[in-house]
């Protein structure tokens, strides 16, 4: 633009709207599939099971705190963080993650979305998968969950929390579209 151009912008009062390009891609709509609700309850179990190597030094410090007669303040100050930390990593951060995680297996790509603060989406194109399995652990196990392991070249992606007929399919339909069905 010449600077008699800008003038008469600015003198005229009125914006250009800014021009969009068809051309270019359009924002993709986000996963559709959700995780089964069953790994909220997973996920709280492990996050428990983790603070335990919170809970276990604090309790340690409250014990030496008692035995060399300091005052129950600071007792009480020991125990803030493990009690914030549990209600955070049990309690609060788990529904929100569930919230977010979604999925969706496509002909081209498997999309991953998940985060709480911080989204990450991840597309697996099919013409990169090397292997695909389903795990369980024994929490897993006893809830009839699996997760759902998808390998490439360049690392391991997880869907997490799937009942056990829906990793099965997803697996299935993974290994069929990636060509991989040998390794099933």
């Amino acid at each position: 633009m010449v600077d008699s151009d800008l003038s008469d912008i600015f003198h005229q009062g009125q914006r250009q709207a800014p021009t969009l390009d068809d051309s270019l891609p359009q924002p993709r709509p986000e996963p559709s599939q959700m995780l089964d609700p069953r790994a909220l309850r997973v996920w709280r179990i492990n996050a428990a099971i983790g603070t335990l190597f919170i809970w276990i030094p604090a309790g340690i410090a409250v014990t030496v705190t008692y035995l060399a007669d300091w005052l129950w303040p600071w007792m009480l100050l020991i125990l803030i963080f493990p009690f914030l930390i549990t209600i955070l990593q049990v309690f609060i951060i788990p529904p929100l993650e569930w919230r977010r995680w979604r999925y969706e297996v496509s002909e081209r790509e498997v999309d991953m979305q998940r985060g709480v603060f911080v989204t990450t989406r991840t597309l697996v194109p099919m013409s990169r998968v090397q292997h695909v399995d389903t795990q369980q652990g024994p929490i897993l196990r006893y809830y009839g969950l699996s997760a759902v392991t998808i390998t490439t070249a360049g690392g391991g992606h997880e869907i997490p929390g799937l009942s056990e007929e829906v990793a099965s399919e997803v697996r299935d339909r993974i290994a069929a579209l990636a060509g991989v069905a040998d390794d099933v």
